[in-house]
């Protein structure tokens, strides 16, 4: 078994980051949480993940300000980084994508959908 596969979840709503976490959470699969954009991307640059979800509105640093920052540093640019957050107009999504998201996950988000999305990404990784 090689090593597992890490996620970072910088949400400011301390019930959805826990839904996520133990939605998330299993023997291959660690969860590191944040409560606001300075705490995930200090987390992002200090640690080694292979999935961020990043919250657009969050206290201290914006996620589309922190996703900006993740791409421009080379540490991080590669990491799959998706939003996870309420803002679902198509301008938001467009915001998103062009900061340098990979996805966009709508919240109320199923947990089937963020399931899928970790599989592929664990599969991929190999």
């Amino acid at each position: 078994m090689g090593s597992p596969f890490r996620i970072l979840v910088v949400e400011d709503e301390p019930v959805i980051r826990e839904l996520v976490r133990s939605m998330l959470s299993d023997g291959d699969v660690e969860v590191e949480c944040a409560a606001t954009g300075a705490e995930g991307l200090k987390l992002a640059r200090t640690q080694s993940f292979d999935l961020i979800l990043l919250d657009v509105v969050l206290p201290q640093l914006d996620g589309i300000t922190v996703c900006r920052m993740l791409r421009a540093d080379a540490a991080t640019a590669k990491v799959p980084l998706h939003m996870l957050t309420a803002k679902a107009k198509k301008s938001d999504v467009e915001v998103a994508m062009k900061a340098g998201a990979d996805g966009y996950i709508h919240k109320p988000f199923r947990g089937a959908e963020l399931m899928d999305l970790v599989a592929t990404l664990r599969a991929a990784k190999g």
